[in-house]
């Protein structure tokens, strides 16, 4: 059988998200969501940062906004009313025009009677609606003036169907009789079937059958009375509103044409009737609006209606963008709308917004906890500080002038003796062991070596350390109001979970405690140190922070003590026996003795200790400096986009120096 071959046609993709999209950027959203949290947002707050202002190459909401601001100011700067009014001041005056031609062309006309039309068509009031009134009964000498006249009647009938039902204006150009009187008869049945279902009369049926008969009339096709009634209403609330922005003598005026259109005054009392029912039905669409348009574009009655369409289009869009109401999430978003209304790259933009905001929902980033508050999970911190750590890595490795920033991991010296690798194990592999251990395995499996070697992990084994020396670390970070001030809590927050992800992941035998100091001291987990909020306290208690750092050290003896502090201010407060915190500025000789006695007896207990100093204050320098000198340590003086750096230099630096001490 020959084979049949069908055409193919290729376009844009219209059938919802692109499958072939790339997915969704989640590494930036989390990075620039994180960076709100540690700002002092929450992640709720944070999240809808981030889609307020979108990403690399990536409309935010706040772009769309702007968008759908500038279109809005367009439809209103281009356009007037009253583009009606001067069509049919146009129709009158041609077939005035034309009716004048044909006196002076028809030289068989009575001389008495020609007298007496131009007297009467010179005599017209100049409003036209009056005009128009008044040459209703006029018998026209030239067929095209009447023509012309006749136009006014089938414009303004057109016109006011077109307000309603949207394309009739096209529709019935050139209309015939049968055509308006399918019309008379659709409104007639659709007033009947909205006065039943004022009544709750109405049923599926009556619905049914009259849209098999006069179904062609609504191309949106509804598919139950209530889509009807909201596709009407939506219009005629339109229609409604820019009645309302109408000048009162432009009103009157259209009120009064209308009484003529298509010769026919129960058209006007079945429009009249529709409008009552719809308003009835539908009382929340706004009838009362309206707007200042100020261009030079003349609008008739169903493009104005139209574009008052947009701009209740346009304004539903700004309230959706803007996400102010309580639960409001971007699927809430009428992609269609936005479509229309900015074209399809938008609604691209949002379509991509929304699939971030649930991606970042759905990823496990974010979670909520029994208080109902959405945080950041453990794996988006863990994410987060390996980004953290990676980038403070890439600065000190500039700043050292190599590539290597002795980030590996391993731990003392080699013994020559090896063993087998247990997980969390830091040393190198001893190579030529684990490959002998492989081939071993393999032979007695009786494996076809062709197949080539394959690791396992029972095959591996690591040079052993004659020292492998583990760090207790305690960081001590000033959460004083000062901090936030002077612009140094992002940074602080930076170091300490770059920190934190070293430790946690290179490091695993060391064990890092971080330590939060205001006017009180406390533990903080990285998860939380991560969502603090800029704090509006006095104080800096130092002394606070050291006898909890002295609390950890203490809780692991056989490990060897590591201080780190960062602090932008001298101790300002203190704890008294009471356990209450007492705040001075300046700092009183009692809050400088209770520091200076708990940092010496961490001296004694063979701490190795480093202070941060952020700031230039010299009463600050002055004093950590003779901190650093009573227990032999450190005073380290970054600019604080450095901290982050300078606080992994001298942890790895600790680690060189207590090895050193080993040997």
């Amino acid at each position: 059988m020959p084979a049949h071959h069908r055409s193919a046609r290729y376009g844009r993709y219209a059938g919802g998200p692109d499958p072939l999209a790339p997915p969704v950027d989640l590494a930036e959203a989390l990075e620039a969501v994180a960076e709100d949290v540690m700002a002092g947002y929450s992640p709720e707050e944070a999240l809808r940062e981030h889609l307020r202002r979108g990403g690399r190459g990536q409309e935010g909401l706040d772009d769309l906004a702007r968008r759908v601001h500038r279109r809005r100011q367009e439809l209103l700067k281009h356009h007037r009313l009253g583009g009606t009014l001067d069509e049919a001041k146009q129709l009158l005056e041609k077939a005035l025009r034309l009716e004048r031609e044909q006196f002076l062309r028809d030289a068989r006309m009575d001389p008495m009677d020609r007298s007496f039309r131009e007297l009467q068509l010179d005599g017209l009031p100049a409003s036209t609606a009056a005009a128009v009134s008044e040459l209703a009964s006029y018998d026209w000498q030239s067929q095209d003036a009447r023509e012309a006249y006749e136009q006014i009647k089938d414009l303004l009938g057109r016109e006011l169907l077109d307000q309603r039902f949207a394309g009739m204006k096209q529709a019935l150009e050139n209309a015939t009789d049968a055509d308006r009187e399918a019309v008379a008869a659709m409104l007639g049945d659709l007033n009947e079937l909205l006065d039943k279902h004022r009544r709750g009369e109405d049923t599926e049926e009556d619905f049914r059958d009259f849209m098999d008969r006069h179904g062609d009339f609504f191309p949106e096709d509804p598919q139950s009375v209530e889509e009807l009634i909201d596709a009407m209403a939506r219009r005629s609330a339109a229609a409604q509103r820019m009645l309302n922005s109408m000048s009162p003598e432009q009103r009157e005026e259209l009120m009064q044409l209308s009484a003529q259109a298509f010769g026919s005054p129960e058209l006007m009392a079945q429009l009249g009737r529709l409008d009552a029912n719809l308003q009835a039905l539908r009382p929340g669409e706004d009838w009362t609006g309206s707007e200042r348009l100020e261009g030079q574009d003349g609008l008739g009655l169903g493009d104005g209606t139209g574009v008052f369409q947009d701009l209740a289009d346009l304004d539903a869009l700004a309230e959706q963008l803007s996400q102010f109401h309580r639960g409001a999430t971007l699927d809430d978003l009428d992609l269609d709308a936005l479509a229309r209304q900015l074209g399809g790259d938008a609604a691209v933009s949002a379509r991509t917004l929304a699939e971030l905001e649930r991606a970042m929902r759905d990823s496990g980033y974010l979670r909520r906890d029994p208080d109902g508050q959405l945080r950041l999970s453990p794996r988006a911190v863990r994410r987060l500080g390996r980004s953290l750590l990676r980038d403070a890595a890439q600065r000190l490795s500039s700043r050292a002038g190599r590539r290597d920033a002795r980030l590996a991991g391993a731990a003392g010296e080699p013994s020559g003796a090896t063993r087998e690798w247990r997980f969390g194990d830091v040393e190198p592999w001893d190579t030529t062991r684990t490959v002998t251990n492989a081939i071993t395995r393999t032979a007695a499996e009786g494996a076809d070596p062709r197949e080539g070697l394959r690791l396992g992990t029972g095959d591996i084994e690591i040079a052993e350390t004659e020292a492998r020396t583990q760090a207790a670390v305690a960081l001590l970070v000033d959460t004083s109001f000062s901090m936030a001030a002077e612009g140094r809590w992002l940074p602080m927050k930076r170091t300490a979970l770059a920190l934190h992800h070293l430790v946690s992941t290179r490091f695993r035998g060391d064990r890092l405690e971080l330590i939060g100091f205001g006017r009180y001291a406390r533990q903080l987990d990285v998860g939380e140190l991560t969502g603090l909020p800029p704090l509006r306290e006095q104080g800096t208690n130092l002394h606070h922070a050291l006898l909890l750092a002295g609390r950890f050290f203490r809780a692991h003896p056989s490990f060897q003590p590591v201080l780190l502090v960062v602090t932008d201010g001298e101790p300002t407060a203190h704890l008294l026996p009471g356990g209450e915190s007492w705040f001075s500025w300046p700092p009183e000789p009692e809050t400088v003795r209770a520091t200076v006695e708990e940092l010496d007896r961490l001296g004694r207990a063979g701490v190795q200790t480093t202070f941060f100093r952020l700031g230039e204050d010299p009463g600050l320098a002055r004093f950590l400096q003779r901190m650093a000198q009573r227990v032999g340590g450190r005073l380290v003086t970054p600019e604080v986009e450095d901290l982050g750096p300078a606080v992994l230099r001298e942890y790895l630096g600790s680690r060189t120096r207590r090895r050193g001490f080993e040997r």
